[in-house]
Formats: C-alpha cells, structure tokens, sequence
C-alpha cells in the first residue's frame, strides 16, 4: 500500500508552537506544546467546564477533525456496535451472593446502561432494588455507580458514585426500609466503605486535593460529616491508602503502600472508638497484605527474599515480622496472586508459567487440593464471598474461546456447581474459534508468552491482519480471557493476539521487575519481538499489525511507534501515558509521587532521567515515517491527564516526515475509564476497531507501505 495523506478538506487543526525551556540535570528540555496544561488543571478534573476556551475549543477541533477522517467508517461503526450489543444478554444479572437472611446481586434491565443492585431472600425470592442504577444517572453526562456496602444489620447502604469522570466520588448513605438516602453527603472520597460491627458508622477514604487517597475518616450515621473523626493519615505524597474488611468481619484493614513497600494497620469493627494497630513496621521492598483467622493473621508477603510471595503466619496479639512463621514457603516461578480465608478453609490463587490455579488448604490438618482447567490459556479468579463461615468457594472460569462460567465449589465434598454460563444472545460456538499459546524468544534467553485467538476455518497466509495487544506494567498480568468485543474483529479475519510481556507478573514477580524503572525498555522491545514471532510463525506480516493499548500500555505504544513503525499498520492507544518525563518532573500531579517506584525519579537522579527520557514516547518522537495513530483520551482522567495523548499526536503531525494520520479524540465528558454507560462504552469500542478495521482494509489512509 502507498502512502495515502488526507485530502485537503481533512486538514487537522493548527496546534501553535508556545516553547518552554527547562533546565534538568544539565539537560536543556523544550516543549512547544506545553500550554495544553491548564494552569488550573485541578479544576477541571472536578468541574470540567471551567477549562479555559482556548485549550477546549483546540480539543473540540481535535475531535471534528478525526470524525471527518474516520467518516468514511461511520457505517461499520455502526454495524459493530449493533453487533456488538447482540451479543450482550441485557437483562444480564451476577449469581447472588448469600449473606444472612438475604442475597446481594446486580443485575440490568433491558436497555439498561448502569446496574441495579438487589436483594433478595436467601431463597431467591422477595427481589428489592436498593439502587437503581439508571435512575440515578438519569439527566447526567457521566455516572459510574463505584461502588456499593450493605451493613451487618442490613438497614442500611452506603453507595459511592463518581459524577465527573475524575473519580472524586459522593458517598450517600440509604435507608433500605424507606428507599431513601439520608442526609449524609460525603464528598471527594474513594470508593472503600468499611461498616463497623453495630452498624452504626463507616470507614471511608478520603482524596485530598491532588487526588490521592491520603485519609481515613471514621464517619457516624447521621452526623455531620464535618464532624468526621481522622482515623489515619499519610504524611507521604507517595504512599497510598485503602481499606478493605477481613473477611471475619472482625477488622478493618487499613494498607498504606507504594510500588515497592507496604504496611497494614487494624481496626476492631467492635469497637466504633477504635484506634488503628499496626501488624509490621515498613521495611524497604518487603510488602505484605493481612487477612484474619481466629488468634492469628494469615499474611502473603514476599519477606526474606520470597520473590513470588509466600504465606506465612503470626499472632494476632503480637504480630510483629520476628512473629512470622511460613505456612506455604516460598516456591520461586509460583506466583501467589491471592487468598480467601473462610472459617475452615484458606484459599489462595497462585500462577505458574502465565497459567493459574485455585488451592484449598484445610486449616485443621493442612491437607491442600488444586482447581484447574485443561486448556491452552485461560483464566481463573475467585468470585463474591460475604460470608466467613461457609464451604462453599464460588470462582469463575474463561478462555479466550470459552464464555465465562460461574461455578459454586464445595470445598469438603470437592463438588462444582455450575451456577451461570454467559449468554451470547446472537450466539456463539467455541468450537469455531482455536486459541493458542506460543512463546517468543527474545535475545537475552527469556521467552515471551503470547496468547491468540482465531477463527477454526481462518486460513492463514502473510496478509492475515492481527491485533495485538500489551500492557506491561504495574506488575499487572492480562488474563486470557473471554471478550464478546473481539469477535467482531476475529469474524472478520483478524487474529488476536495478546503478548504477556515484561513488567506484568505473567511469568512470576521477576517478569514485573524486569520490565521497570532501568529496565523498562525490556516491555518495549519484548512486543516488538512478539509481533516478529507472529510474523515468523505465519500469522501476519509487517504492516498487517495493528497494536492496541491503553494507559501504562499506551506508553507502550508510543514506544514502539518511535522504535518500530514499519512493523505496524496502525497503532490504537487509548488514554497513552506518553508523556512520561514531564509528568514524572512535576511532583504535583496525581499519581507522580507513588509513581517514582515504577519508573523512576528523575528530579533526583540523573540516572532515572536520562533512562526515562531515552524512551518517553513523546521526547522520542522523530522524523520519520509512522504508522496511522488514533489516540483516546479524557478530559476529567486523574491518571492519564488529558493533555498528554495531545501535546503528542500535535508533535507527531509536526515531526513526522510521512505516514499518518495522526488522529485525537477526547471524550469531554468521561475520565480514565471513558463513558461509563455500558452501551455507551461500545460506542468507544467500536471506533477503536473500526479505525483498526478501515485501516487494514483500505478505508481509511494509512501510512504502512
């Protein structure tokens, strides 16, 4: 295919070139496009109405120009949303999770965009909607309902929603005799909520100013949440807090971490003046998270060198780290991801060689059984269990052929239930479609798992178009898992492909630390060669590929779009986190403090600056030919700010000696997440792969050659 540019009525928006210089380490940086922060940044993301004109009628320039360019696929779009939402079951519902007298389920109505949430008898009868999810978002741009905890006497519910995108969430408080929310209001919070045992108030976390969840309050039903009692505080930009309850129901467990380092304090539910105690001081590198049985704590923690997490015990009374004894010792390639303990049983779920496994271990004797699947690729986690005393383990099961299936597991008699097998209204047969696992060798001796999909009756030659997909981040591992989206793709010969590379924890812990901070090129170059491994195996070609990533992943794709444009017909970031140096210089970002871990601090090692400046995508951009790039963003995103996929597809217009195009769209009226409505959220779906599809069939201009 020939260089193709847009015509001249698709000409994109003059971006004026503003320069900035600074001065790091020596380093003389120049940004021509830096007057696309706002200065009153903090403001939009939680009203994002007061962003200056200037900048939203640029963004909004953006957004008609790409509509424009990608015109020509507005009926495929069409066509895969259609598509797209036939195969959704929508009156969908979750299998109910017991808790007491009652059941705790979501489930949607027919049209619906946003979940209700329900109860019923234990038995299944008596349905009442606590929320109504549509109801509630009615008349509103954005509405993500984050997040919802009945309390022990099950009168009440306090729900969190998010209103803006920018996850700065409300917390009401329901009353479920009457249906009504109390006057309780409490505003930009987290979405944790915490009850104490008599019913009587919550825990919550509360965002300070830069978005960082760096409190814990205690909040009394019906007082003024002005009165809140302080509970817990951060004095370190980076080190966030959650809160979560032991499933006992005997604590609240406060975690305070960054990348690296943990530590945990607990809250008696018992006693509403409660003071937070802590199990084991911080010690650089080791992390560690707590659960409770009886007398003692049962902790996975990678302590004295367990790389990939071991178990240990330590009593309640005094649970120092000299307390500590192992209960699953350290197995290095075993990766423990998890655990679950109930009553009578622990349950962990653990990962080895990018295939997981659910392990029951009896308390009383220590007698352990195994749960997994005999396929190629697939995915295991462990479902909604409310309650403590119980033998009933629920978990879920998919592949990327294989819809996912819920099974109810009883953990004594070693019996499944099957309890729900996803519905594809349109239909689906997985003997249809192949999956398959095969490994990448890279120079330094690892190999790179990459997991596919395709259609059985595929015949496979050099111009088969791929999508291959990458993370690589965070210790992060993406599951082969089931997607009814990706079908539209592979129905229409595509093959999918994710590569399982470095800086996830696919292969083990070792894989997540081989893939940051000095050796965070490893990500890069390990996609690169799972797309030359897809080409030498027969599966495509150079210029058939299209990469799709998102956040940390689309870094990612900047990357390799600087390092390797010719292998890639297009490229579809989705809120890229592109401009890695800047945001890493500028300590008062959201997310730059406890970033640090992750790729390094380059305000106070020059080290750090010089490895992230040789690969942040949008100090690398070049003068050279580049693939087609449609990058997504969103104005009210905490963690990809709005500004960075477009400084970069404004410089790429500007650098870029051929190929293209180079296309923008933000969602004015989303976050991170994009649209929250779950219709609404195939409207994004469907143009990332329509831009995907036009491409590699013709409809579109493209640069590949």
């Amino acid at each position: 295919m020939t260089d193709q540019q847009p015509s001249p009525a698709h000409l994109p928006p003059p971006a004026p070139k503003r320069q900035r210089e600074i001065t790091v380490h020596g380093s003389v940086l120049r940004d021509e496009y830096a007057w696309l922060k706002a200065d009153n940044w903090r403001e939009v993301l939680a009203d994002p109405t007061a962003l200056p004109a200037e900048i939203r009628g640029y963004l909004e320039a953006e957004n008609a120009y790409t509509a424009e360019v990608l015109a020509p696929i507005e009926s495929l779009r069409v066509s895969l949303v259609k598509e797209m939402r036939g195969r959704i079951k929508e009156d969908d519902a979750s299998v109910p999770a017991p808790d007491g007298p009652f059941a705790y389920y979501s489930r949607y109505r027919e049209g619906g965009q946003h979940p209700l949430i329900c109860r019923s008898s234990r038995q299944g009868d008596a349905e009442a909607i606590l929320l109504d999810g549509d109801a509630l978002a009615s008349g509103k741009a954005f509405f993500d309902l984050a997040a919802s905890e009945h309390a022990p006497d099950h009168q009440r519910l306090a729900w969190a929603a998010d209103e803006t995108g920018a996850e700065f969430n409300i917390i009401r408080v329901r009353d479920l005799a009457t249906g009504q929310d109390l006057a309780d209001r409490i505003e930009q919070a987290g979405d944790d909520v915490v009850w104490t045992s008599d019913s009587s108030a919550f825990y919550y976390v509360k965002l300070d100013a830069n978005h960082r969840p760096s409190q814990v309050f205690r909040h009394v039903v019906g007082q003024d949440p002005a009165e809140d009692a302080l509970i817990f505080e951060s004095d370190d930009p980076g080190w966030f807090i959650n809160l979560n309850r032991s499933q006992s129901g005997r604590f609240a467990i406060v975690s305070i971490s960054d990348h690296e380092t943990s530590e945990a304090y607990l809250l008696d539910l018992s006693d509403v003046s409660a003071v937070p105690r802590l199990v084991a001081a911080r010690e650089a590198g080791v992390r560690y998270s707590v659960e409770h049985h009886g007398e003692e704590l049962l902790i996975l923690t990678n302590a004295d060198g367990a790389e990939d997490f071991k178990l240990v015990r330590a009593p309640l009374a005094s649970p120092g780290r000299d307390r500590w004894s192992d209960v699953v010792p350290h197995r290095p390639g075993i990766l423990l991801l998890g655990q679950l303990v109930l009553a009578r049983q622990h349950v962990r779920l653990e990962r080895e060689n990018a295939l997981p496994r659910i392990v029951i271990r009896t308390l009383a004797t220590g007698e352990e059984h195994a749960i997994a699947m005999p396929e190629e690729a697939y995915h295991l986690s462990l479902g909604e269990v409310l309650e403590f005393d119980t033998d009933v383990l629920r978990f879920t099961y998919a592949s990327m052929t294989t819809p996912s299936e819920t099974y109810d597991y009883d953990m004594v008699r070693r019996e499944r239930v099957l309890r729900k097998r996803q519905e594809i209204p349109s239909g689906h047969d997985p003997a249809s479609y192949v999956t398959r696992r095969l490994f990448a060798a890279v120079p330094d001796g690892e190999t790179v798992p990459i997991s596919l999909l395709h259609r059985r009756d595929l015949v496979l030659d050099a111009d088969t178009p791929c999508l291959l997909y990458g993370y690589g981040a965070y210790g992060h591992a993406i599951p082969a898992i089931f997607s009814t989206n990706r079908l539209s793709l592979v129905d229409r010969g595509f093959v999918y492909a994710v590569a399982h590379i470095r800086g996830g924890t696919e292969k083990g812990w070792r894989w997540y630390t081989d893939g940051k901070r000095g050796k965070k090129p490893n990500t890069f170059t390990d996609f690169i060669t799972a797309a030359r491994h897809l080409v030498a195996e027969g599966y495509t070609r150079p210029g058939r590929i299209v990469a799709h990533g998102g956040s940390a992943g689309g870094m990612l794709m900047g990357a390799i779009a600087n390092m390797a444009p010719d292998l890639f017909a297009a490229i579809l970031a989705e809120v890229p986190f592109v401009d890695v140096l800047n945001t890493m210089l500028d300590g008062e970002l959201p997310l730059t403090p406890p970033e640090w871990p992750e790729w390094g601090n380059p305000i106070s090692d020059p080290e750090a600056f010089a490895t992230i400046r040789a690969y942040s995508p949008y100090d690398q951009v070049k003068a050279q030919h580049y693939p087609a790039i449609l990058a997504l963003g969103g104005l009210s995103d905490p963690r990809v700010t709005y500004w960075e996929p477009a400084k970069w597809i404004a410089r790429l217009r500007a650098t870029a000696t051929g190929g293209g195009p180079f296309l923008l769209r933000t969602n004015m009226e989303a976050g991170h997440g994009g649209a929250a409505g779950r219709f609404d959220r195939l409207e994004e779906v469907a143009l990332g792969y329509g831009f995907a599809l036009g491409v590699v069939q013709g409809a579109l201009p493209s640069g590949s050659s």
